[in-house]
């Protein structure tokens, strides 16, 4: 480590001043007492040069999509192209005030109604909102919206809702958050929703079903129009988890398949990748029988103006404010980009870089499920294991040679999972590259497994106790000096 790697909190010196303003003679203003810190400010204190050093150098140590090979399964990363930011950021959309009167935002207004007409037609359901903050946040109101429908309906026994085993992790979660009790129904070997196991769980508790199609395994649910009819009949909604949309971009329609909501993780499927926290997004969409039920405010239009409007049947805000305006910016751009003469071309793109680098591999990877894959795709760790190098060990070792590691251990329907999904942006040389550097980690696990073993071996933080960050975390800069 070099002394500008070091971080901000290691070259902090007692009094050291940052920035000092001159006196001057404004107005005195009296804060309240209840509103004044008691404590001094505990922070690092250090001058404004080293503050930007510090960050200039960190960010320079950030990996994402624009500094390499992203090949994170179940969470697409794709390139944000750079005309969304320079029209997300023009100064009559950048300086918007959220509280500023409807007649004077009528620019932004116009983009979330068309933005939120284009993932209908996109998605085949009646109407969006784009209220929710993430794709989680998406998830949670579609469930508020499936409880408050069985409950106007009288029908408030309805309190079970299923989820496949090989469902996104947030599945579950956000059912429980809602009130619900969660039914795990076992899948069959590639994931899909077995049938029979479905029809056992089916009763008249039943609120509804979460799926996502194609599911977390990258294998397309052929028996989607079977599993609607038997959830549907049974009285309950079916619930699409967005996720894996690109896959179907202009080819296929959740509402055609008998979904009655779904949710789009935005920053994925339209560009904006996430990461850090944020930004994220995640809009709900419905059919039209429970269109009332979007979150408050609606968007709607009339007699050439754009405004809010509120249904008395709505499961209410979801915010204090109408969600991550940058972000739907940014996907409005990208979808007049491609416009509905080429938005089909996104999914094949996508499927056909996934389908190359499984073929290429599957070799050396064990291959759970054969045959072709969507957009992504599992393998189960080395064919060939016995060095005991395992899926942890691949994913470290790949830093060592520039690329991001993929999703691992997910889905938990096997052991040694590696979910890959490498988008439709990325050329053939990347995806060579891809194969190539997986390639060489597989033969470095049977000739010099501990060279494996113990990646990364060329990054700036080596191989962590990840169990103990997770359990013991850091979070205060004093804890460590």
């Amino acid at each position: 480590m070099t002394f500008y790697d070091r971080l901000i909190f290691e070259i902090s010196t007692k009094d050291r001043i940052g920035y000092h303003y001159q006196k001057k003679d404004y107005p005195e203003t009296k804060l309240p007492e209840v509103l004044k810190r008691q404590i001094d400010l505990d922070l690092p204190e250090v001058s404004e040069f080293d503050v930007v050093r510090h960050y200039t150098n960190v960010s320079q140590k950030n990996f994402g999509v624009e500094t390499g090979f992203y090949p994170l399964g179940s969470c697409t990363m794709k390139y944000n192209p750079k005309i969304n930011d320079e029209l997300a950021t023009l100064p009559g959309f950048a300086n918007i005030h959220p509280l500023q009167p409807e007649k004077t935002a009528q620019g932004i207004l116009r983009v979330y109604y068309e933005t939120q007409d284009m993932l209908a037609k996109i998605s085949g359901l009646k109407a969006y909102s784009l209220n929710p903050f993430a794709g989680a946040h998406g998830e949670l109101a579609g469930l508020m919206i499936i409880k408050a429908y069985h409950e106007k309906n009288k029908d408030s026994k309805r309190n079970l809702i299923i989820v496949p085993d090989s469902a996104h992790g947030t599945n579950p979660a956000s059912a429980t958050v809602c009130g619900f009790d969660t039914v795990e129904i076992k899948s069959n070997p590639d994931g899909t929703v077995n049938i029979e196991a479905l029809k056992a769980v089916l009763s008249d508790e039943i609120a509804g079903l979460m799926l996502t199609n194609p599911n977390t395994a990258g294998v397309f649910e052929k028996d989607i129009k079977e599993v609607s009819r038997l959830v549907h009949e049974a009285g309950g909604l079916l619930y699409y988890d967005g996720a894996n949309l690109n896959a179907l971009l202009g080819k296929a329609k959740p509402g055609d398949m008998g979904f009655d909501i779904t949710h789009i993780n935005l920053h994925k499927t339209f560009s904006t990748p996430h990461g850090g926290g944020g930004p994220g997004s995640g809009p709900v969409g419905v059919c039209e029988k429970l269109v009332e039920f979007l979150p408050n405010p609606i968007i709607d239009y009339q007699d050439g103006k754009y405004f809010f409007r509120n249904s008395k049947d709505s499961i209410g805000a979801l915010g204090g404010f109408y969600g991550n305006a940058s972000v739907y910016l940014r996907a409005y751009v990208y979808l007049l980009t491609f416009g509905k003469e080429h938005i089909g071309d996104i999914g094949p793109l996508a499927v056909l870089n996934a389908n190359y680098i499984k073929d290429s591999l599957k070799d050396l990877f064990e291959l759970p499920i054969d045959g072709h894959c969507m957009h992504e795709f599992v393998f189960d760790g080395l064919k060939d294991q016995s060095t005991g190098v395992k899926t942890l060990d691949i994913a470290k070792r790949l830093l060592d040679y520039g690329v991001h590691a993929p999703t691992i251990y997910f889905p938990l329907i096997f052991s040694q999972s590696m979910m890959i999904e490498p988008t439709e942006v990325e050329s053939k040389e990347t995806l060579d590259n891809f194969i190539k550097v997986m390639r060489t980690v597989a033969q470095e696990a049977i000739e010099n497994p501990e060279l494996v073993k113990t990646a990364p071996h060329t990054t700036l933080v080596r191989r962590l106790d990840e169990v103990k960050a997770a359990r013991n975390p850091i979070v205060k800069f004093k804890d460590i000096k």
